[in-house]
């Protein structure tokens, strides 16, 4: 039985727009993933947190430093032969003032703890999906403002690069789903299973850790 880790924040979570709750198994996309390699005796591992940044602390909450959290992670779900990683967002909150390039520093700093364990054609990162025009606005999320908008849409581009330079894949959650209307920042269940499929695609270049082993989706050796 493989191991695939995704370690992300709300949206990997699966909150519901507008609420505290979380989409049901089935919905939400780390469970359509699992339901996709369950027959090829791969284990999705859900590991997302309501608030979770690369490396920064909240202020109001506690424990949402992903970069402190990532090492007790893998060391509890060992062995992991695959990750899928997706943070940014919260990194985008007013209270930060980063740019897309810190906070790729952040999110470096993230791939640097997953190399020290898993080989770098086993992981993917994922850029998160965009923030609505309107997050910003009362009634929505006051933690972001009108650059929030502009710097998670630069994230892919700077995702992009240090893809390239870690030598790991790499795919932009934007391309597949959308925020809802109902908060301008969570996924629809639309959204859910298009990035399901889409990163079920993505997993291809993941071979195991075993040689001539590979994880395999919808029916294809990947």
């Amino acid at each position: 039985m493989k191991q695939l880790l995704c370690y992300g924040d709300s949206n990997t979570w699966g909150l519901i727009p507008g609420t505290q709750q979380r989409y049901p198994w089935g919905i939400r996309w780390t469970s359509i993933l699992q339901e996709k390699l369950e027959s090829r005796k791969v284990r999705v591992i859900e590991e997302g947190l309501c608030g979770r940044t690369t490396v920064f602390e909240d202020a109001c909450r506690e424990n949402r430093n992903g970069l402190k959290t990532l090492p007790l992670v893998l060391e509890t779900h060992a062995p992991i032969d695959g990750v899928v990683i997706m943070l940014g967002t919260n990194d985008c909150k007013s209270f930060y003032h980063l740019n897309a390039d810190q906070i790729t520093i952040g999110m470096e700093q993230c791939i640097d703890s997953l190399l020290t364990v898993i080989p770098g054609d086993h992981i993917l990162l994922v850029s998160p999906i965009y923030l609505g025009e309107k997050v910003w606005k009362p009634g929505f999320d006051p933690e972001f403002d009108q650059r929030s908008v502009e710097v998670v849409r630069e994230l892919q581009f700077a995702y992009r690069k240090l893809a390239a330079q870690k030598g790991i894949r790499m795919l932009a959650a934007s391309d597949f789903a959308i925020p809802s209307e109902i908060d301008q920042q969570h996924m629809t269940p639309e959204g859910h299973a298009a990035l399901a499929e889409a990163i079920c695609a993505n997993i291809q270049a993941m071979n195991s850790h075993e040689p001539g082993n590979t994880i395999e989706c919808s029916g294809e050796t990947v």
